[in-house]
């Protein structure tokens, strides 16, 4: 069985991922150990909040090239859920600060021009446009609905790497993959039955 490893960088909800993944009979440990993180076969980073907080908390923890060593060398699947996908990007607006740089991409503000029909911080179910096969995508139907909570959104240099596009206000990449690396700006562990599914997809890479 694979063991899954969620990174504890002190953000997130990391304890609800747990829970599905419990409920998926799926061996996952919450950590920030370096030799637990290198011992796992795919990793998963959750996170809710400030994007340049996030990235000062790895960097405090001396969590970067354990990561990088992780996902760019020896090539382990890894999620990225909401926030923790943002990380992956080249730089964010949130804060003027530089991501994690595994996806050539610029984390930006939603701008909405009808703030009274488009809230924003975004948050409740939209649909997903596929806009590839994917393994993190089986049997899941297109126009699947998703739940989110997110104010900024993820925008990939090369457009190869969109896996799924939301339509809130304009159409924004909502899921990427990169080889090994998965990212979904919605959260999984929120979106009941077809939020399982793709755990467990990923669960199966």
């Amino acid at each position: 069985m694979s063991k899954i490893v969620l990174i504890d960088y002190g953000m997130g909800n990391l304890n609800s991922v747990k829970k599905k993944l419990d409920r998926l009979k799926t061996d996952s440990l919450i950590t920030r150990d370096e030799k637990e993180i290198l011992e796992a076969d795919k990793l998963i980073i959750v996170g809710v909040g400030h994007f340049a907080k996030a990235m000062k908390n790895i960097e405090d923890l001396n969590l970067i090239d354990v990561l990088n060593e992780v996902v760019l060398i020896k090539k382990k699947p890894i999620l990225g859920i909401c926030l923790g996908m943002q990380l992956m990007a080249t730089h964010s607006e949130e804060g003027d600060y530089s991501g994690l740089n595994w996806i050539e991409a610029e984390v930006k503000r939603i701008q909405v021009n009808d703030p009274i029909k488009f809230k924003v911080p975004h948050t409740g179910w939209n649909e997903i446009i596929q806009k590839k096969q994917s393994s993190l995508m089986n049997d899941i139907p297109n126009n699947a609905e998703f739940y989110f909570v997110h104010a900024y959104y993820f925008e990939p240099k090369n457009p190869d790497y969109v896996l799924n596009e939301t339509d809130y206000a304009f159409n924004f990449t909502s899921a990427v993959e990169k080889e090994n690396i998965f990212g979904v700006q919605y959260h999984p562990e929120k979106s009941h039955d077809v939020g399982e599914v793709l755990l467990n997809n990923f669960i199966s890479i």
